[in-house]
């Protein structure tokens, strides 16, 4: 009873495992959210204003961004977290419906495509108000299937022309956050006629609004989308 790990060869060489503290989720909430789902829920409920949501990484283990991605508008959010816990997640919704207010937020986003993330997992948090009002209505992509919402993974792209794979994330504010996407939302796009997204989404939801995102219109010759703009 007196052996410590040093005396045991193998237990040395075992790298301390990371226990997720994550609580699990029954995959029977998912019931009714699959894809197959969502492509009958917009048959019966045609909607221009198609929402995507996922995350995107810094380091292993360091802060995250949730990113909302209006896919007729181009138009993309970002939101900074902690981590992925899905309380973070959660909170950023609710911080979104914070901003915009209940009736703003039921009609741009009336549905939500996502991946099967622990982060996403438990629906009835996203879809659901406190007062048990429902606010959205969220569906997953196929496992493995990240091409069934494509065009958030597309335009993450723009986010890695200012914040490389493996950068931490750390670093930043949500201010600086902000930034970033008000230069990516001012980016000209030739499937917008080479309009910009946040000029589009000023027309279709108001100025206003896209001032209560966080949003600000950059002038074209402004654009920066380097690391620099965040530094």
């Amino acid at each position: 009873m007196s052996a410590k790990s040093l005396d045991m060869r193998r237990s040395v060489r075992y790298k301390k495992r990371n226990l997720t503290k994550e609580p699990k989720t029954s995959p029977r909430k998912k019931v009714g959210h699959h894809y197959k789902n969502f492509k009958e829920w917009l048959l019966q409920n045609p909607t221009e204003h198609i929402v995507q949501m996922d995350t995107v990484e810094g380091t292993k283990g360091g802060k995250v961004l949730l990113t909302l991605f209006w896919c007729e508008e181009k138009l993309m959010l970002a939101f900074l977290l902690d981590s992925k816990a899905m309380d973070n997640t959660v909170a950023a919704m609710n911080r979104l419906e914070d901003m915009l207010g209940d009736a703003l937020f039921n009609r741009m986003l009336p549905v939500i495509l996502t991946d099967n993330g622990t982060e996403f997992a438990d629906p009835e948090l996203f879809e659901y108000r406190q007062d048990g009002t429902r606010r959205t209505h969220l569906f997953y992509c196929q496992p493995r299937c990240s091409d069934q919402k494509g065009v958030i993974e597309k335009n993450h792209e723009y986010i890695r022309y200012i914040v490389p794979h493996g950068t931490s994330l750390d670093g930043l504010t949500q201010e600086k956050v902000d930034l970033m996407m008000s230069h990516i939302n001012s980016t000209k796009r030739p499937g917008l006629g080479n309009r910009t997204p946040i000029e589009v989404a000023m027309e279709r939801f108001g100025t206003e609004t896209i001032r209560r995102m966080g949003l600000t219109l950059i002038p074209p010759d402004d654009v920066n989308l380097t690391a620099k703009l965040v530094k």
